[in-house]
């Protein structure tokens, strides 16, 4: 990773972190999730960069994947868990990063999550098995009496790519791949009092295209938008400026076709409570620099 390159994951990290910083203040009760969406990814774009994906504002058993449409009137009630997940780019460059909100009585829950992934840091280092990291996780919620989630974790990070083929998982695993020097990875920790799983459920207003193309008039402006705005970053209906009717039988039209994919909202499959906490981090020669603190 050569200078220019890591000053741009910085700049990112740091424009995440304010803007999660101000979405995580915004949440109570009766507050609209489109409000708090549409502000948090406003300050993003005002501090000079674009979101990675569009902010996700999932509730109580909801892990991830979830973001407000246009004109939604669904709010914040008083005792929701809020997990709040933020990416910002520069140039592709991503800081990826996310916290908690509780409005109830999660505090040790919420807190589970978040020292997962502080210990985790705390042990990085050029080298480290990534089994060894997702034991660390799960060490550390299963000793405050909640379990990981273990089918969801944290991931590397590549220009334009927030998924880049790397898993770093929650839970114990045998794999000997390590945290190299060069790359950027998030590390992301689920803690729930479920059972430990979830399982995909309805669109989440959350699509990412894949590749193809398409013949109808309404679907070629998605489209374009599509791949000069996002690339191959998710991006959600809500940013779309076509009429809701015909912007879903597009949408629906290029889901079936596999052009466009559509991801569904993460659920504990027993209806847990899911709490969340993520960071990005830099691999250099030096050592492990947070990005989003």
């Amino acid at each position: 990773m050569d200078r220019k390159t890591a000053e741009k994951y910085r700049e990112a990290g740091r424009i995440a972190k304010k803007a999660l910083d101000k979405a995580s203040s915004m949440i109570e009760g009766g507050v609209k999730l489109e409000k708090v969406a549409e502000k948090t990814e406003t300050i993003i774009k005002d501090e000079g960069a674009q979101p990675a994906f569009p902010v996700n504002l999932s509730l109580n058993d909801e892990a991830a994947h979830y973001t407000p449409e246009r004109g939604d009137k669904k709010v914040f009630s008083k005792r929701d868990l809020v997990k709040v997940d933020v990416g910002a780019h520069v140039d592709g460059y991503i800081g990826d990063t996310a916290a908690t909100v509780d409005l109830g009585n999660n505090k040790k829950l919420v807190e589970s999550a978040k020292m997962a992934v502080e210990n985790c840091l705390k042990a990085a280092e050029p080298g480290i098995s990534l089994g060894r990291l997702g034991e660390i996780a799960e060490n550390t919620i299963k000793k405050k009496k909640f379990n990981p989630v273990q089918n969801l974790g944290g991931h590397s990070l590549d220009k334009y790519e927030q998924h880049a083929g790397t898993r770093i998982p929650c839970i114990k695993t045998d794999t000997m791949e390590e945290l190299e020097v060069g790359r950027a990875y998030a590390i992301e920790c689920f803690a729930t009092d479920g059972s430990g799983k979830v399982i995909e459920g309805k669109s989440g207003n959350i699509y990412k295209y894949q590749g193809g193309n398409v013949r109808d008039r309404t679907s070629r402006k998605i489209l374009k938008v599509v791949k000069n705005n996002y690339r191959t970053l998710p991006f959600t209906s809500r940013w779309l400026r076509v009429p809701k009717p015909r912007m879903r039988l597009a949408i629906n039209q290029m889901v079936r076709k596999g052009i466009i994919k559509d991801y569904g909202i993460l659920k504990e499959e027993e209806g847990g409570q899911v709490a969340q906490h993520e960071h990005t981090l830099i691999v250099t020669e030096e050592g492990i620099e947070i990005t989003t603190k």
